[in-house]
């Protein structure tokens, strides 16, 4: 593994991120855990998610009026193993945090807990939350919604977000079983972050109101806040590849995020409104979270996941190819080299980094600038 960017030490990253929340008006405790989610996308390798989105998605958004820097959380109804929130357009990672340490503790006196947060926000790396049901020996199950950026099988038009599901599963080994991706193709972030380096999406994965493939990252994204683009979904264009299946995932992602929190969906997340004018994104998110201990135990589970994961990397490669892969496995891969550098940020990354310092007039230097 080689990396040619300059690296920041996680410290001073964190440290940085923590005071410009804080400058934008987010509460310190709050500002600690989006910093963090921020971070573990960058240490497991998920660039389009970490501090690639830092000041576009969460310091702009804020800026813009579209996301609020203080996270108010009404819970509308809870019972022993429900909940569900209203985060009033804050931070979505705020909210999800207090979700998942509500269902954490429910799950483990339950057996099962589920919620689901409504007019909420961008919540990072949907891996984060599932991630944390697995640090204590739990399933984690989440999903989200999103600005309409899919088309369903045989359509052109972005009706559903990019929609993650995602598992994170407890094993005996250093890390847990973790998928997180979303339903189409490719991610909107991951548009974003090959705008920001400049280079093209690969032909195939985003396709025009006629049909057609397109491949420039920044008139994409034009594109799609425009509905004259569309994502295709897992699986790609039509059935024959068995795009349908994408379809089927995305709109299930779709249905749980807005139905059982009583939410918007769909058109109504665009972030803009009939005038083409900034408005908050209304995005719901559901999260699930299972203890083996109500089934046969945390430890037996562990075991039994982790002898499975075993299993398929020990079994038959292709020819050329010299290693296979479980979920998660890449991501831990990523940590082990970057732990002792640090964060690897481009030049866009950095300027987003110094512009943000300098507006609050935060007191950092950075190796990169040397």
């Amino acid at each position: 593994m080689t990396e040619n960017r300059p690296f920041v030490p996680w410290e001073q990253m964190n440290s940085f991120m923590i005071d410009a929340f804080k400058g934008y008006g987010v509460p310190e405790e709050d500002a600690k855990i989006c910093a963090d989610v921020l971070l573990e996308s960058d240490r497991r390798g998920i660039e389009s998610h970490g501090c690639n989105r830092f000041k576009p998605i969460y310091i702009d958004r804020i800026v813009k009026g579209t996301l609020l820097p203080t996270t108010e959380i009404e819970i509308l109804k809870e019972t022993p193993t429900t909940v569900v929130m209203d985060a009033h357009d804050g931070m979505g990672m705020v909210a999800s945090y207090a979700m998942m340490k509500k269902l954490i503790e429910k799950a483990k006196a339950n057996g099962m807990a589920g919620g689901a947060i409504r007019n909420s926000t961008h919540y990072g790396i949907a891996g984060y939350w599932s991630g944390m049901a697995a640090k204590e020996g739990l399933v984690g199950i989440t999903g989200t919604n999103a600005r309409p950026s899919i088309a369903p099988t045989f359509g052109v038009e972005n009706m559903m977000g990019t929609n993650p599901l995602t598992f994170s599963l407890p094993t005996d080994e250093e890390f847990p079983f973790c998928i997180d991706c979303a339903t189409s193709i490719v991610q909107r972030g991951k548009i974003e972050y090959y705008a920001r380096e400049g280079k093209s999406v690969p032909a195939g994965m985003v396709i025009s109101e006629q049909g057609e493939a397109l491949t420039d990252s920044e008139q994409i994204l034009k594109d799609l806040v425009a509905g004259t683009a569309a994502l295709a979904p897992l699986g790609g264009i039509g059935e024959e590849m068995a795009g349908y299946k994408g379809y089927g995932y995305a709109a299930v992602v779709e249905i749980l995020s807005a139905a059982l929190s009583g939410g918007k969906f769909m058109k109504a997340l665009t972030g803009v409104d009939e005038n083409g004018k900034p408005q908050m994104y209304h995005l719901g998110h559901f999260f699930f979270v299972v203890d083996p201990d109500a089934f046969m135990g945390r430890e037996e589970f562990k075991k039994i996941a982790g002898e499975i994961c075993r299993e398929l990397r020990a079994s038959k490669k292709a020819p050329g190819e010299e290693r296979i892969y479980t979920a998660g496995e890449k991501e831990h891969d990523v940590w082990l080299f970057r732990k002792d550098k640090g964060v690897p940020v481009g030049e866009a990354v950095q300027k987003d980094i110094l512009t943000v310092r300098d507006a609050l007039g935060l007191d950092y230097h950075f190796a990169f600038e040397d």
